[in-house]
């Protein structure tokens, strides 16, 4: 509303010159003579103007159907053969379509830089000043704006690599854009909501996966999460005890885990813990019977959660090293000189100064564990396999259903879906307990 405002009243008190830029862009710098400014503008006028009308019009009218000619085979005379004569392709439409109303929002936003400018420029000449040339305004870039030039970059990356395809995902959940629906050979169309009724309650199938998977990421998610935390700060206030010996050693050992990268360590568990893995071997020669790590349900879901407290801890441990050095210790002496036990010191003291300082670390690896693909893929790939889910395995979490829903089965509608959900759950336990947390509450009480 305000920049409509600012539109109509800027026109009102324009002269005819800051008038005409309302129609040719550039009019109000280059009829000032600023000239190379007034040109650049009117060639973004001139290029968006042929953009739009050559192609971007074109996409956009395709937009409510995404293409309505389908391939077709037709009869070479000539040649006595069949050939394919390509139809509209959906995936480009969609994506030509969001990359117009991209382009045509920078334009208008574009265009109201060329409106302010030529205002501004009729404000200095009637006050009788000397508007800046070309050279003056390439100096502002590396002085007073000098923002701009650093900004100008990224910001174009942020729009063409991450919201053009933000965008272009959210809009495929509402298609019907599976493997039966596959450009450039088949269309794929508008459907609404039905992906996200499918699997809700529709899909029975697709609904007991979602809401089975849902609560085992939720599960791991809270274990993975927590389990790492508490036993990381326990390790880390036993090493930080006074009088326990060879403090370096001891952290240098459990630090040995980060320097490996993950992925090796995943793999190689993977490796020891198959049924007919180094350790079933090991148990074997002991007379204990093959155990199913990777292959029973529950006993794969244990294994993953315990593999990833190895792989986990030591990032806890040193983290939470630094902040309990920072803990006044007049608060223990006080503790100790009203008879607190250390279970009592621990719970009164330690632990509530940590959740204070710790809570959006905590928020962070609950958030990442609801998406952590690298643990759950390379140890069990979301195994072992069952009928009752569609296209997952016992161990799967949202996020690993989506990948293998994209790779495997081409269900990209489906898993668009499961992304926004997975976006909209993280996002609300994200707001919801960092405002009830006492980070946001008491902000003041340890400083």
């Amino acid at each position: 509303m305000r920049f409509i405002k600012n539109y109509f009243m800027t026109f009102a008190a324009g002269d005819i010159i800051t008038k005409i830029s309302y129609l040719i862009m550039g009019a109000g710098c280059f009829l000032r003579g600023q000239i190379i400014k007034g040109l650049l503008f009117l060639f973004l006028q001139a290029s968006f103007i042929v953009y739009l009308f050559n192609f971007g019009l074109g996409q956009l009218k395709l937009l409510p159907t995404l293409g309505t000619a389908t391939r077709v085979e037709v009869w070479n005379e000539e040649l006595q053969i069949y050939e394919y004569v390509q139809g509209d392709n959906s995936m480009l439409i969609l994506l030509f379509s969001v990359m117009t109303i991209i382009i045509i929002l920078a334009f208008l936003v574009i265009y109201h830089l060329n409106i302010k400018t030529a205002y501004n420029n009729q404000l200095t000449k009637e006050r009788g000043g000397k508007l800046n040339n070309m050279i003056r305004d390439i100096r502002s870039l590396f002085d007073s704006n000098l923002h701009v030039t650093f900004l100008t970059l990224p910001t174009i990356g942020v729009v063409t690599f991450t919201i053009l395809p933000l965008i272009f995902m959210i809009l495929i959940a509402f298609t019907n854009y599976d493997q039966s629906h596959q450009p450039p050979g088949n269309l794929f169309t508008w459907v609404g909501l039905e992906n996200f009724r499918n699997i809700f309650w529709n899909d029975p199938l697709q609904a007991r996966t979602f809401v089975g998977i849902l609560q085992w990421t939720l599960i791991w998610a809270f274990f993975a999460t927590f389990s790492n935390y508490i036993l990381g700060m326990i390790l880390a206030l036993m090493i930080n005890k006074k009088g326990i010996r060879l403090k370096k050693l001891w952290r240098t050992i459990f630090v040995m885990t980060i320097a490996v990268p993950q992925f090796v360590s995943l793999m190689l568990m993977s490796r020891l813990l198959a049924d007919q893995g180094a350790m079933n071997v090991l148990l074997g020669y002991l007379g204990i019977g093959p155990i199913q790590f990777l292959t029973n349900a529950l006993y794969a879901r244990i294994t993953v959660i315990v593999v990833n407290i190895w792989v986990g801890v030591p990032y806890t441990m040193l983290i939470t090293s630094g902040i309990l050095m920072n803990i006044p210790a007049d608060l223990y002496e006080s503790a100790r000189i009203d008879g607190a036990n250390p279970v009592k010191t621990f719970t009164r003291i330690t632990l509530p100064y940590m959740l204070f300082v710790t809570t959006p670390y905590l928020i962070t690896q609950f958030v990442g564990n609801i998406n952590n693909f690298n643990v759950i893929y390379l140890l069990t790939g979301g195994g072992p396999l069952s009928l009752d889910y569609y296209q997952a395995g016992k161990t799967d979490l949202l996020v690993t259903w989506l990948y293998k829903l994209t790779v495997n089965n081409q269900d990209y509608n489906l898993a668009s879906a499961i992304g926004i959900i997975i976006f909209a759950i993280s996002a609300a336990m994200s707001l919801i307990v960092y405002n009830m947390s006492s980070s946001t509450k008491k902000e003041e009480t340890f400083q």
